[in-house]
């Protein structure tokens, strides 16, 4: 059976998210944009958690009442001090069951609140992070998510580590599979030896339910959906691939410092010792500058029996750059119902013919959406918080065309 999972997403009681969030929002746009499984996000809240137990039943992967299924996941933030370095590292952890879920709140409650965020912060080292979970039960998860990004992750210029085994030392062996983040793509990690026998995941890390935040990245899998098979898929490396957007779209890309609009490529950061030309403050060093710093490989290279992957651009921001108007406007989202109605962004996006595609919209959309396909979009980078913008020029319209 293969499947879309999107398993790295927060609820409403995470910081900076929708308060829209809900499980049955949730499950309305998964289906939309064509994804066969979800995670819960912040399982750790107790408020969040209350609505899980009341909306999801059973064990492994749960389901709704309408059937949809759903993982128990979450995300952790530890924050500590480890070989004179102040450490800021997330985790995405997934639990079988709702035993598990409360076995894990219980071992975090001895040591701080869970009530404030829905991604708490607690002063865990990486190998501790792991004693924890895996002492409440050995099928759960761990793993680290958006692996480059600069402020809080695993090889994050900021505040990260430069190999896997410094950062979780004996513990390492629980380390299955890593999460790459918007900012990197398979073809960026894989110039990085140390990350070959582990799975490449990807997430969408969505803070809110629209669909263009759903499933903009996500794993493939081709195996039973049930909790143990996705489990072993992970741990063995028989994940079917990932989708993902271009690297390029992600907000921490290239180094830059956004209060002066300054963006640069590694070299030009090179060139400039690390610092703003003009205020002087350091550069926020981007995933593209971190991946070179700790490559062993160049440029181009690639994994043998690497898992494929597509580099795919949400729907509904193509739409919006060929409207030249903004995605949440009613004339984006009535193009975007009337071209994925009876069927789902992802068979909009990878599947449908031409023809087809030409039948339910405006021949320049069709334009876009093959040449997301064919990864043919260029994108102005991201840097310093700021997504990349496609390079998208808009259709010449009338004023009225669009309302």
């Amino acid at each position: 059976m293969r499947f879309f999972a999107d398993l790295h997403v927060h609820g409403p009681f995470s910081r900076g998210t929708s308060k829209a969030l809900s499980i049955p929002k949730l499950e309305q746009y998964a289906r939309i944009k064509g994804i066969g499984v979800m995670g819960t996000g912040d399982f750790t809240h107790p408020t969040w958690l209350e609505q899980l137990k009341a909306s999801l039943s059973g064990e492994g992967v749960l389901r709704t009442e309408s059937g949809f299924p759903f993982i128990l996941s979450t995300e952790l933030s530890s924050i500590f001090t480890d070989k004179g370095r102040t450490r800021k590292i997330h985790h995405v952890i997934l639990a079988p069951s709702f035993d598990a879920v409360d076995g894990i709140r219980d071992a975090l409650l001895k040591l701080g609140r869970l009530d404030y965020d829905g991604r708490p912060i607690f002063k865990l080292s990486c190998p501790e992070v792991i004693d924890l979970v895996m002492g409440v039960d050995k099928q759960c998860e761990v793993i680290p998510a958006h692996i480059w990004t600069p402020w809080f992750a695993l090889f994050g210029s900021n505040s990260g580590y430069d190999s896997l085994k410094d950062a979780y030392e004996d513990t390492l062996k629980h380390i299955h599979a890593y999460e790459t983040g918007l900012s990197s793509d398979p073809p960026m990690n894989w110039r990085v030896s140390q990350l070959d026998k582990l799975t490449t995941l990807s997430f969408s890390d969505l803070h809110s339910f629209w669909p263009w935040r759903i499933g903009r990245e996500a794993t493939i899998f081709d195996c039973d959906l049930t909790y143990d098979a996705m489990l072993s898929a992970i741990r063995n490396n028989t994940v079917a691939g990932t989708i993902e957007v271009d690297p390029s779209y992600g907000k921490y890309h290239l180094d830059g410092h956004r209060a002066c609009d300054v963006c640069f490529e590694p070299s030009e950061t090179r060139e400039h010792n690390g610092k703003c030309p003009k205020c002087g403050r350091p550069l926020t060093i981007g995933v593209l500058n971190r991946v070179e710093e700790l490559a062993d490989r160049e440029e181009g290279y690639h994994l043998p029996n690497a898992k494929p992957f597509h580099t795919l651009m949400p729907l509904s921001e193509l739409i919006s750059h060929v409207f030249g108007m903004g995605i949440a406007t009613r004339a984006t989202w009535k193009e975007y119902d009337s071209l994925v109605r009876g069927s789902s962004e992802y068979a909009v996006l990878m599947e449908l013919p031409r023809e087809e595609l030409e039948k339910r919209t405006h021949v320049r959309i069709a334009d876009e959406i093959i040449k997301s396909r064919e990864h043919a979009i260029k994108v102005k980078p991201g840097y310093d918080g700021v997504y990349g913008e496609p390079e998208i020029q808009p259709m010449q319209k009338k004023l009225g065309d669009w309302s």
